[in-house]
Order: C-alpha cells, then sequence, then structure tokens
C-alpha cells in the first residue's frame, strides 16, 4: 500500500484490513521530504502496519523533474501527476510487491477499477468532487490487474470528519508551493526574452521567457490586458495573444495513448473527454478516428463541442461513462 501518513493512505489501510487484507505500508521517497517520511513512519507506528522506504528520488528527476522543465522549455503543457503515476509510483509499488511476494497493491486515490470482458479499467470513484481516475489514464493492464482501490467507494467529507488533523498536501509536490515559473528559473537558463504578437502578427508586448506562459494564460509579463495566450511558437521564441473565444478548438491530435481496447475507442457512440482534471471540459460526445495520415498522432478526436484551451502536452482522458478506456498526450488541435 503507497503510504504517504494523510488521512487517505491511512483510511485506505482501514478499509483493506477490514476486507481481510494483511497491509504492508510503503513510502516511496521521490523529493527528499524528511517531514512526510518522519509522519509516515510514525503513522504506521500508530496503527499497527509494517512500514517500509523506498528511495525514488533518482528516477523522480529524471523521469518527471526533468520532463516538466523540459516541456515547459518546449512551449509545451506538462502533467507531471500523470507522469509520476504512470513512470513511477505505480512502477515502484509493483517492483518492492514483488520483493516481498506480494499478489496486490494499492494507494490512497480516489477511483475503482471495473473488469470488463478480461480487461481492467480504471474508473470514476463514487466522490466526483474528488475523483482521481483522469491522472491514472496511463496505468497499464499488469498493473491494474493486480491493484485494489480502496477509496473508490469513500467520500472525502466522510474521511475528514474522522480527523483533527486535517492538514494535506496540494498541487505538485516537488514545487513546495513555489510558482512554477520561479522553480524553472532555479532549474534552467534555456530561455530568453520575445516578442508578443497578435495574430496577424503585430508585436503588442515582450515576454520574459516561453518557460513561463502557458495557453489560455491572461496575467503575467508583458501580456497586455484584456487577452489571453492562445498560441506558443517556441522555435521562434514568440507568444501569440488574442481573445478566449479563439481557443475554441473541434479537432484534438492524441499520441502517446495508453489505450484499453482500440476498437471499443473507436467504435463507440458515448466516448466523452476531459483535457483538464478540474474545470472546463467538453459536454457532449466526440467522435474518435485513426489518424493515418500522421507520424506524431495515433488519434483524431472530433468534438461537437469545442474544447476550449487544449494545450500540446496536457492530457487527454476517454471516458465511456463512468470507466477510463485510454488516455494520451496533445500534440495538435485545430
Amino acid at each position: 500500500m503507497g503510504f504517504s501518513g494523510g488521512m487517505d493512505s491511512v483510511t485506505a489501510v482501514g478499509r483493506l484490513r477490514d476486507d481481510g487484507y494483511d497491509v504492508e505500508a510503503l513510502t516511496i521517497d521521490m523529493i527528499g521530504d524528511e517531514d512526510m517520511i518522519c509522519r509516515a513512519r510514525c503513522r504506521a507506528e500508530e496503527i499497527g502496519v509494517n512500514w517500509h522506504l523506498c528511495d525514488a528520488r533518482r528516477e523522480f528527476e529524471c523521469e518527471v523533474i526533468d520532463y516538466f522543465v523540459d516541456e515547459y522549455c518546449c512551449g509545451r503543457t506538462p502533467a507531471p501527476c500523470t507522469r509520476c503515476n504512470t513512470a513511477i509510483k505505480w512502477q515502484m509499488l509493483a517492483r518492492c510487491a514483488d520483493e516481498m511476494n506480494i499478489g496486490h497493491i494499492a494507494t490512497g486515490h480516489y477511483f475503482n477499477i471495473s473488469h470488463c470482458n478480461d480487461r481492467f479499467y480504471v474508473a470514476q470513484a463514487d466522490d466526483k468532487s474528488k475523483d482521481q481516475s483522469y491522472y491514472l489514464w496511463g496505468l497499464p493492464q499488469h498493473l491494474l490487474r493486480r491493484a485494489v482501490a480502496p477509496m473508490g467507494r469513500v467520500y472525502k467529507s466522510d474521511v475528514r470528519s474522522r480527523f483533527a488533523d486535517k492538514s494535506e498536501s496540494m498541487g505538485i509536490c516537488f514545487l513546495h508551493g513555489e510558482r512554477y515559473g520561479d522553480y524553472i528559473r532555479r532549474r534552467t537558463s534555456r530561455f530568453a526574452c520575445g516578442d508578443i504578437t497578435d495574430r496577424c502578427g503585430n508585436v503588442v508586448g515582450r515576454h520574459a521567457g516561453i518557460p513561463f506562459y502557458t495557453i489560455g494564460q491572461r496575467r503575467g509579463d508583458g501580456i497586455p490586458e484584456g487577452v489571453c495566450v492562445t498560441g506558443i511558437d517556441a522555435a521562434g521564441n514568440r507568444l501569440i495573444v488574442g481573445s478566449k473565444n479563439d481557443l475554441y478548438y473541434s479537432t484534438i491530435y492524441v499520441g502517446s495513448c495508453n489505450v484499453v481496447d482500440r476498437e471499443e475507442l473507436l467504435s463507440s457512440p458515448d466516448v466523452t473527454i476531459k483535457i483538464r482534471g478540474i474545470g472546463r471540459n467538453p459536454q457532449r460526445c466526440v467522435a474518435v478516428y485513426d489518424a493515418e495520415d500522421s507520424k506524431w498522432a495515433a488519434y483524431r478526436v472530433e468534438c461537437d463541442d469545442p474544447a476550449w484551451a487544449p494545450a500540446v502536452g496536457q492530457p487527454l482522458v476517454f471516458y465511456r461513462g463512468y470507466r477510463v478506456i485510454g488516455g494520451g498526450v496533445i500534440t495538435a488541435f485545430g
């Protein structure tokens, strides 16, 4: 059981025990957070569960932090939590479970697991306000087959009511509350000031460096009042600004995909998408096609209800009802 010592992981251990599991608690050290490690060790002792520590700092640095910085420097919008879950957290859980001859793995994520036609699916949590299925689209079948989801039926309000200390971590863990632009500034010098233009190419300002801006951003050094970032030309070191209404797109291309059943994705009439975990997403069903003429995308998504402010590098997650049937990374839109 992935164990941080917070409310959710402590509750998850209790639910697993109630279901008859013997639980070993594993804390994965990804950023050298000594306070979290101490809390996890003490909480494990309090609830009487064996506690283990796994050092994943090197892997996290390469797979998540370097990726985060590189993506912003290239004008893309990364999703570090999705990357961490797919490449680090669940992989480490499985590796350590194998070393201890343990068959199942679990975390305190709010999601369910659905089994259909001998395939396993991430599914939405009962508590839709805490649902984290969006961040787990990259989990492969060999991990889902052994996964248990103890928090899938739990409501956060019930968890909070049982704890005196209701504090919990929010945001991107390695930023420690720092603004992402300031963090990138400390990590790299791969940026330079450049022009901000309107869509006709007229210069309307100067930006502080491509990594400090994202699609849809309305405030920031050099952005004129009343407009937002509508395009990022990293090769030309240029930002394009315009109206927020310029950010609606009906066609999105997706690559680096993890899809449970390709035929289901392409043939189902009731597929919906999320391009952000919380916030504005298309509400109507979409049509999905093979991107046969593209070298940098696997699927083309056509939205009857246009998507607002998709960004290259951002995840796009496919749903059928409550089930996640796949996901990928946005490579282009139009």
